[in-house]
């Protein structure tokens, strides 16, 4: 399972946003890695192309919009990897997501 820590163990971890427009432009503003629809269609069930993003980045956010396509777009691999993404809906805060996606352990 995973545990909710009260402090952050590790401040510069790597999070990609996979999202619509909405989110993607919440994560430019807050600095933070993201990705389109059309980004991840372009990896086209690659299994290298995705075990390399999934080596990128520590962890993932998605849009609730889009969090039931990503295994349709990307196949198992970010699940093999043990890294299938938080959802974030539009009115939650993203940059409050990040950090408790940050505080997390496994």
């Amino acid at each position: 399972g995973t545990i909710k820590l009260p402090i952050v163990p590790r401040p510069n971890m790597a999070i990609c946003i996979l999202g619509d427009q909405h989110d993607i432009d919440r994560a430019k503003h807050g600095g933070v890695d993201s990705m389109s629809v059309d980004d991840l269609k372009k990896l086209n069930k690659n299994k290298k192309l995705i075990k390399k993003l999934a080596r990128k980045y520590d962890a993932f956010i998605a849009s609730e919009t889009l969090i039931k396509q990503i295994p349709r777009i990307l196949g198992p691999g970010l699940s093999k990897a043990g890294k299938f993404p938080t959802p974030v809906s539009h009115t939650d805060d993203l940059s409050g997501k990040v950090t408790e996606v940050k505080s997390t352990i496994k």
